[in-house]
């Protein structure tokens, strides 16, 4: 017989840097897992993303046990990253705050492609320009 579905909650924790408290102990406290067992999972799931926003799919069962789904982390995050940056531009369409390279970028849609509602890569890579756009971030061969 196959468990039943108590509920499925999704959250964006920090890479190896989730804590019982907000967000994550007001979302989850009313299925009644065990907060300290969840955290120590996920935080050694994350570990190597590490300070990067990070999706997280929980399916919480009616017996209390949990199952974890990681995903990439944010594409924007990842843009930071690569263009060290803080933040992106306030005034986009005047305001550049940083370059990437059409590798880098690659490199990002290769790793979110399974994320991603896209058929191929060429689609991935158009998604990530276009994040990268919005953020301010010039992309450059």
């Amino acid at each position: 017989m196959a468990k039943q579905l108590a509920g499925t909650v999704k959250l964006h924790i920090t890479g190896g840097q989730a804590t019982p408290g907000p967000p994550v102990g007001t979302s989850l406290g009313k299925f009644g897992i065990n907060l300290g067992q969840f955290v120590q999972q996920v935080n050694d799931k994350t570990r190597q993303d590490m300070g990067l926003r990070v999706p997280v799919v929980v399916r919480v069962y009616r017996d209390r046990s949990f199952e974890v789904e990681v995903r990439q982390p944010v594409v924007a995050d990842l843009l930071k990253q690569a263009a060290q940056i803080a933040k992106g531009s306030g005034n986009t369409p005047r305001e550049k705050v940083g370059r990437v390279t059409r590798a880098q970028v690659e490199a990002i849609a290769r790793r979110k492609l399974p994320d991603l509602n896209v058929r191929d890569l060429e689609a991935a890579i158009r998604v990530v320009e276009g994040t990268a756009r919005s953020m301010g971030l010039e992309v450059v061969d």
